[in-house]
């Protein structure tokens, strides 16, 4: 069973940077696309980004260029780069696992998932 542990939300200014940090445990080594997506109050939950098993990256368009996904293999921990944050930013944000080959943008095709880490952007 695959376990993810979000870190490092918190409360920043408009045009700071955060990192967020997602450690996997319990059969990572099976987990072919990664994935991070968010929550904001009173919305559905978006794709943010995706990592392939072969490090081929995927980005939402309100995202692209100010975020970038990668991971530490060795350390089982996926991370997401938030540079230029904005008031609209602020969500939970929660990584996720896809089981399966092939990047998806859809919350549903992702079978795990974190408890979510809280993203605060103030103007």
């Amino acid at each position: 069973q695959v376990q993810l542990v979000e870190s490092g939300g918190g409360l920043v200014q408009a045009g700071d940077s955060l990192r967020l940090s997602c450690a996997a445990s319990g059969g990572t080594i099976s987990i072919p696309v990664m994935g991070w997506f968010r929550q904001a109050p009173g919305k559905e939950r978006d794709f943010v980004a995706a990592i392939n098993w072969d490090g081929n990256t995927y980005y939402a368009d309100s995202v692209k260029g100010r975020v970038t996904v990668f991971k530490d293999n060795a350390k089982n921990t996926l991370y997401l780069q938030m540079n230029s944050l904005k008031p609209e930013d602020t969500a939970v944000y929660y990584c996720a696992a896809r089981g399966v080959l092939g990047w998806s943008s859809r919350s549903d095709e992702y079978a795990y998932w974190g408890q979510g880490t809280q993203v605060t952007v103030s103007s």
